[in-house]
């Protein structure tokens, strides 16, 4: 399960190298960005792009890492995922009519380190139950 999320995680920030290349190379080309032209500078959208890389990058970390400070990694990317949110969401309700092809810019490092909690959230409840049931083993062969 780590793997997957690790997987997909990685292919977003992969799509986001790709997005930035874009913008630098042919400002405004990608749809996406382009109903962003008339508010956003170029600069902010790849910033905006980088630092959802980062997101991507710190969720990453914080699942494969197996040191006791991996959770903090993945707030990070969730705290991160927040503010670009906010950055994305303030521009989109700017736009003359909200366009809902583009909610994945707000919401995928979000949805991603979330995702990222959960699975964390679920890996921990599932060894704390596999430990509790190893005891059990232990003490019935003890009788």
């Amino acid at each position: 399960m780590e793997d997957c999320v690790c997987g997909f995680s990685f292919c977003y920030a992969g799509f986001l190298l790709y997005s930035i290349r874009q913008q630098i190379s042919s400002p405004w080309e990608l749809r996406y960005h382009a109903y962003f032209m008339e508010d956003v500078d170029s600069w902010m959208i790849i910033a905006a792009d980088w630092v959802a890389i980062l997101a991507c990058t710190f969720s990453i970390i914080g699942i494969v890492s197996k040191s006791s400070h991996h959770r903090r990694w993945l707030w990070c990317s969730f705290f991160i995922g927040i503010l670009l949110s906010v950055f994305w969401f303030y521009f989109m309700m700017s736009l003359p009519k909200f366009r809902w092809d583009v909610i994945w810019l707000p919401l995928g490092p979000l949805s991603g380190a979330g995702i990222c909690l959960y699975v964390d959230h679920l890996l921990a409840e599932s060894s704390e139950e596999i430990r509790k049931l190893r005891g059990y083993m232990y003490s019935y062969k003890a009788n």
